[in-house]
């Protein structure tokens, strides 16, 4: 028997244009000696859908035509690769697969399943403002994703410990793909070369305003900050259900640049570009036990980073970034001031953010995966 890269499926309706996690295992995983082929048909909905969805499972009939059908060419392309090439050494389910990895698990027989399970359905729908029946209901689609996985991948040891007892999981930080690394290489590069320290004096946030981000609290800092007479440029991008409550908040404030929507695709570039970019801050079950994309993110963009103080972000961060009491608008507000007023602590910071976000690349994230598939490598005549 001749050595050979171990092959993974990564499978599902995933999006990584808009979902770039799964993206990071995949390329993490081929960096790391694995061979990496997709099976994808991606279900065009946004996250707040998937979410949705989530939250009130009924609404799943309104898309379940597509569903099925995406599902039907998943399970034809599947069987065609295995005609092809046998069966694969792993399967690899991409985030947000409560119901992918149900189909993966008929599929794929006795061949090992990886869940990438960032989020809990019934944790993200109580966050929510969900209790009773509906949470429960979404606790059960939860075990039942995670029992027809073999591993379960998680983002931090607060998620691992929601899992039920003596099933295999693994810890695996979020990361941040390539391309946020060269857009913080573009900038440095730019500063180099003299074109302007264009990062001087920005604030960026961005996200889907949901409560475990707490935006609110950021935009109670950016309104006493102008009450300061600080008023560096804020752009505030996205939009979501604390949109309202934040628009109602920065009423009358000046420096807030509002921007729905920007395409993935000039994300980094565009967040690169400020000096501070801004992590979360509620005080939301959910939001003291995760540590969002955002962060990772924006210091591989390398953007000073401020975020909440919280286990799994001084656990998994380290002095890469500058934290502040959850939910405290006037902590933040004094942290922002701070490194805006001392252009020597605020390099300091982007730095340290862009030092610790070496650790963060694909090919760092999914190391300890990819030694768990060499260990569960099938043996072939």
């Amino acid at each position: 028997m001749t050595d050979r890269r171990p092959r993974v499926l990564a499978f599902g309706t995933y999006n990584v244009r808009k979902h770039p996690r799964v993206g990071i295992l995949i390329d993490g995983l081929r960096r790391n000696g694995c061979t990496v082929e997709e099976i994808n048909h991606p279900l065009e909905l946004s996250t707040a859908q998937r979410v949705e969805i989530l939250k009130k499972p009924w609404k799943l009939f309104g898309f379940a035509w597509d569903l099925l059908g995406l599902w039907r060419a998943l399970r034809k392309d599947a069987r065609a690769w295995m005609r092809r090439n046998g069966k694969p050494d792993a399967v690899l389910v991409g985030y947000m697969g409560h119901f992918d990895v149900l189909l993966a698990r008929r599929v794929f027989k006795h061949v090992p399943i990886i869940l990438d399970h960032l989020i809990f359905a019934g944790d993200t729908a109580k966050d929510r403002g969900a209790q009773g029946l509906k949470v429960r209901l979404l606790n059960g689609l939860d075990r039942k994703a995670i029992n027809a996985a073999d591993l379960v991948v998680l983002d931090t040891k607060e998620h691992e410990a929601m899992m039920p007892a003596g099933h295999a999981s693994m810890v695996l930080p979020v990361g941040a793909p390539d391309e946020w690394y060269a857009a913080g290489e573009r900038e440095r590069e730019a500063e180099r070369d003299g074109n302007g320290d264009v990062r001087s004096h920005d604030v960026v946030f961005y996200g889907l305003y949901t409560p475990l981000q707490g935006v609110p609290v950021i935009a109670e800092a950016v309104r006493l900050l102008a009450e300061r007479g600080v008023t560096p440029r804020v752009t505030l991008i996205g939009k979501g259900q604390d949109y309202a409550e934040v628009r109602r908040i920065l009423d009358g404030v000046t420096n807030v640049d509002f921007r729905e929507w920007v395409e993935p695709e000039q994300l980094p570039a565009l967040v690169a570009g400020h000096a501070i970019s801004l992590g979360i801050f509620s005080t939301t079950p959910k939001g003291l036990h995760v540590v969002p994309n955002k962060v990772y993110q924006s210091m591989a963009a390398g953007c000073a980073v401020i975020t909440s103080d919280t286990a799994p972000q001084r656990r998994v961060l380290g002095d890469g970034v500058t934290y502040v009491q959850p939910g405290d608008a006037a902590d933040l507000a004094d942290a922002i001031e701070r490194l805006l007023a001392d252009p020597a602590e605020l390099r300091r910071a982007q730095q340290a953010a862009s030092a610790t976000a070496v650790s963060f690349t694909p090919q760092e994230v999914a190391k300890p995966l990819a030694q768990w598939v060499r260990g569960h490598v099938r043996h072939y005549r």
